[in-house]
């Protein structure tokens, strides 16, 4: 066997840390084989060639069918070998059967990320500690390769973190051209919503203040809402929105709906706020 830290095994409890996690890093290839599959067992050691011939830029795990019979249903994995090849976090491409080695190789070489993809690795990977140095790396990556998502996605991002809100609304402008929203771009969209609220209702303080001078206004209140929001607040952005529903449906509703919504893009798909406050949303609505 090669090198352990470039061929693993894996199974259906490690695949997500062997496979999904490690494609974040480097490219990895996955390799489902069976003992009694013959072109498997010719395929296996050209692999493992290729995995010493391309020093290190991708991972090969293998996946024995019988240590991985859910993860190949999931992958709609129906004849051996079949080899997938992951990067950062998703399955981009795959072939079935027994390859020509020269074959694999030209099929490894669209697997690996192009000068673009490093650069706009770097530039994610230092954006908390070097903002200007991530910007510069995001803008090389986009003259090499215009419509590279990952870059524009940390660049609106990065600009967002920023409260350059104009630049960051132009990215998001590009980005909904494309059919497919990732969900970090619907994350990004849902927070420049809230930031371009805010900026309109003011700060936090401010909007409190004027609240508890008026407490009677829901504009007001809509107002603090937005300005909670943007600023992490997200359980009294969503408690006070969610009021504002109650209270005010046909004239605030559909604003104090929009932020709850923006403010579940932004949560963790398991957090409890997600599932107390959309059951309350649906009561209030419906």
């Amino acid at each position: 066997m090669a090198d352990e830290k470039r061929i693993i095994e894996t199974t259906d409890e490690t695949f997500e840390q062997d496979v999904i996690e490690r494609s974040k890093e480097v490219p990895v290839v996955v390799d489902f084989w069976a003992e009694s599959c013959r072109p498997c067992r010719l395929l296996s050691p050209v692999l493992e060639k290729l995995v010493t011939d391309f020093a290190g830029k991708f991972v090969l795990v293998k996946a024995n069918m019988d240590q991985t019979q859910a993860v190949a249903e999931q992958l709609r994995v129906q004849s051996i070998p079949v080899v997938c090849g992951f990067r950062d976090g998703e399955l981009v491409d795959f072939f079935v059967g027994l390859l020509p080695e020269h074959q694999i190789e030209s099929w490894l070489q669209r697997l690996l990320p192009t000068e673009a993809d490093q650069l706009a690795a770097e530039a994610s990977r230092i954006a908390q500690t070097d903002p200007q140095g991530a910007e510069r790396k995001y803008r090389q990556a986009l003259e090499l390769d215009a419509d590279l998502a990952k870059a524009k996605i940390g660049l609106a991002a990065l600009f967002l973190s920023q409260e350059r809100l104009d630049e960051c609304r132009d990215l998001m402008e590009e980005l909904e051209r494309r059919d497919l929203l990732e969900p970090a771009t619907e994350r990004i969209k849902a927070d420049l919503e809230l930031h371009i609220k805010a900026q309109e209702a003011g700060s936090v303080d401010e909007c409190r203040a004027a609240v508890k001078a008026d407490p009677d206004k829901p504009d007001l209140k809509l107002k603090l809402a937005e300005s909670l929001a943007a600023v992490g607040h997200y359980e009294e952005a969503l408690e006070t929105s969610l009021q504002l529903v109650r209270d005010h449906k046909q004239q605030f509703g559909e604003p104090a709906r929009r932020i709850m919504v923006d403010i579940f893009q932004l949560l963790p798909n398991d957090s409890e706020l997600i599932r107390t406050y959309r059951r309350n949303l649906a009561s209030a609505l419906y």
